[in-house]
């Protein structure tokens, strides 16, 4: 089990307790690359250079600032940044609730464990989760994390809470942007049905292995078949599409009725 990376506070009006935070995500098992050399096999390593003397610049030397106008700029100084950051670095403060699933999903960004600290904490902590839970609410909060203020979601999951880090109002495109050009016309309800069907025909039961990653699946057989120095198999060459089209125009009708007689059929 991941230690957590992060200990604070989660607090609720009066009630206070010990939490800490652990990545509800992990990429430690993906394959990752290294980039050789490969007159010489060495590590190739990156540094930052001066844009104008071409010289390697030290990692004392580097500082981070704000482009104000064309090559002119602000530098900002790590007490400075530091002096940004507000009360929230180590404290979960709950100061609004939302009703279950009333954000969309275009807004959750992150997944963190949220769990007690101590003993001590837990049953402030458990009264908390299960007032949020019985009420069907989510808590809205905010922490500073990775030296900037994060809004975060609490969400009620088994006896403990997932913290979701969420994105601001302007990391989020305007949908009708995109979705207003899209025909209001209410489709036929003799399609919808047909449609339902074979939606019910794929419908399964949730386990995280339907979302298996098939590069990644690859990539370690191939990895491990050079390692037995025997060459890897070659990538199979795309079949041909079993269904063909003709011209440019799709029978809707035609393909539902294929599609619910393949999943009678299967």
């Amino acid at each position: 089990m991941p230690h957590a990376f992060w200990k604070g506070y989660l607090k609720l009006s009066l009630v206070t307790c010990a939490v800490e935070l652990a990545p509800a995500t992990t990429e430690s098992d993906k394959v990752r690359f290294h980039t050789l050399n490969e007159n010489t096999g060495n590590r190739v390593v990156n540094r930052y250079f001066d844009a104008v003397t071409h010289k390697a610049v030290p990692d004392k030397d580097q500082v981070r600032a704000f482009e104000k106008a064309e090559g002119d700029y602000i530098i900002l100084t790590d007490d400075e940044l530091d002096a940004v950051a507000l009360e929230s670095t180590r404290t979960i403060d709950i100061d609004k609730f939302l009703p279950q699933d009333m954000i969309e999903p275009v807004w959750y960004e992150k997944p963190y464990f949220l769990s007690p600290a101590d003993k001590v904490g837990q049953e402030a902590f458990s009264v908390i989760q299960a007032a949020m839970s019985g009420s069907a609410v989510y808590g809205l909060a905010r922490l500073v994390l990775y030296r900037r203020e994060r809004a975060v979601l609490l969400v009620p999951q088994d006896r403990g809470l997932i913290l979701w880090t969420l994105r601001y109002g302007d990391e989020v495109r305007d949908a009708s942007n995109y979705f207003a050009t899209i025909s209001g016309g209410k489709p036929a309800s003799k399609m919808v049905s047909m449609i339902r069907k074979v939606m019910r025909n794929k419908t399964v039961s949730w386990r995280p292995d339907i979302l298996e990653d098939p590069v990644q699946k690859n990539l370690k057989s191939m990895i491990a078949a050079k390692k037995k120095k025997s060459p890897a198999q070659k990538k199979r060459k795309p079949g041909s599409s079993s269904q063909e089209q003709s011209g440019n125009v799709i029978d809707i009708m035609e393909a539902l009725r294929k599609s619910l007689a393949r999943e009678k059929g299967a």
